[in-house]
């Protein structure tokens, strides 16, 4: 899991916006729409990460279209004290 969050948010020019995200669900789960809104992000971008962010396990989604909730995986709860390592090496806690 280590390596994953490094290369999903550590080491890629979307990172700071997935850390963004991971952390806005790991509080409740949200929509694209409600992510989009809450982090003041453009719709599209959100919906890249959250299809990065899927493809990679780190969030599941429930429900159909418009209403479709995203939460963390079971896999990434389990593993945030790693990604508050990688958020505060790569420096993003500094500035969210």
């Amino acid at each position: 899991m280590r390596q994953l969050l490094w290369w999903l948010i550590g080491g890629s020019r979307g990172g700071r916006n997935r850390l963004r995200i991971v952390r806005a669900l790991h509080s409740r789960p949200r929509n694209t729409n409600q992510l989009s809104n809450d982090l003041d992000l453009n719709y599209k971008t959100v919906q890249h990460h959250l299809e990065v962010l899927e493809e990679n396990g780190v969030v599941t989604t429930e429900g159909d279209n418009y209403g479709q909730l995203y939460f963390l995986s079971e896999r990434m709860t389990d593993n945030l004290d790693i990604l508050q390592e990688v958020a505060e090496q790569a420096r993003f806690d500094d500035e969210t």
